[in-house]
């Protein structure tokens, strides 16, 4: 039997960096995944605490 694909994450986050900081480096982990994988990129601050996180099938 097949292995099933599970839901993955990677998170960036900061107070220091910047929104193009962060963006660029989930956009350059995105860049890598395998065609297909990538289910969504998602942001989100609080008190001035950024989180970018990018979901995929690995």
């Amino acid at each position: 039997m097949a292995k099933k694909p599970r839901v993955r994450f990677e998170m960036w986050r900061g107070t220091l960096a910047s929104w193009n900081t962060l963006f660029s480096q989930a956009a350059k982990f995105a860049s890598g995944l395998e065609e297909g994988s990538l289910i969504n990129i998602s942001h989100a601050v609080s008190h001035g605490d950024g989180v970018v996180a990018v979901w995929y099938w690995g």
